[in-house]
């Protein structure tokens, strides 16, 4: 990104304290914006994310909160406002699997997790991001960018169709916010990673999971947080300004 063109402003980041969502607080947060590293618990993670902005010269600060809690979304936005001022940009990164499971073996609390955190926290956070970046509110634009995942397109099956289902309610959800808001100076897409080589799938019992799934890739290789959260950096820029209601997939060619 030219330097001339580097971004100002603030963007909140869910779901920030690991994974990819620290890669793209991260990366954000060097090419100039402000960031707000939100985390659910693992605390001690996102103030390290946060320090390492800081450390590199930029403005961030860790925020605690559960996306589906809207309590807690109305103070992540007040807070990231009254620290870092006028918000800009939202990365809707918060999200949980519900573990491996078949649809004959889910439960109503697995489905009720999911869903709160995965789509109501998408909608929740997208709600008070358009409510303060909207110029039909006062706001002066910005760009939302939700994460889905390429099993909105395949599915899931045998391992997390409930998952797969949720974020395929992202990727309409993503849709049809960009089309009700694009005249109001919002851009609003999605990025649908594919097999990405993070933690996800030791924490679901399946630490060899990308080695054993890189065969069915055509790439042969699982790809990294750094280059999802490239894609995610675009979809903020300017460099992205005529480009909305997107799903940008990043899965190596599956």
């Amino acid at each position: 990104m030219d330097e001339k063109e580097k971004p100002s402003g603030t963007v909140i980041v869910t779901g920030a304290s690991r994974g990819i969502g620290a890669a793209v607080a991260k990366l954000v947060g060097a090419h100039g914006y402000a960031v707000a590293v939100n985390f659910v618990r693992q605390e001690e993670a996102a103030h390290d994310v946060a320090r390492a902005i800081v450390s590199a010269t930029g403005r961030a600060v860790a925020i605690q909160g559960d996306v589906a809690r809207e309590e807690d979304v109305l103070r992540l936005f007040a807070t990231t406002e009254r620290e870092l001022g006028p918000i800009v940009g939202l990365v809707n990164n918060a999200g949980v699997t519900g573990g491996f499971a078949q649809v004959d073996a889910v439960t109503v609390d697995l489905l009720t997790r999911v869903f709160a955190v995965n789509v109501i926290g998408t909608i929740l956070c997208a709600r008070e991001a358009v409510l303060r970046m909207s110029r039909r509110h006062g706001g002066a634009g910005g760009a939302i960018v939700n994460i889905s995942s390429l099993a909105a397109r395949t599915g899931g099956a045998g391992e997390w169709v409930h998952y797969a289902a949720s974020k395929g309610a992202v990727a309409s959800f993503t849709i049809g916010l960009a089309r009700e808001v694009a005249g109001d100076g919002i851009r609003v897409n999605a990025v649908a990673p594919g097999l990405i080589e993070t933690d996800l799938h030791a924490e679901n019992g399946a630490p060899d999971r990308p080695e054993r799934m890189s065969p069915t890739i055509p790439m042969q290789r699982p790809g990294t947080a750094r280059e999802v959260a490239e894609g995610v950096l675009w979809l903020l820029s300017p460099a992205a300004s005529y480009t909305t209601g997107t799903i940008l997939e990043i899965g190596g060619g599956r």
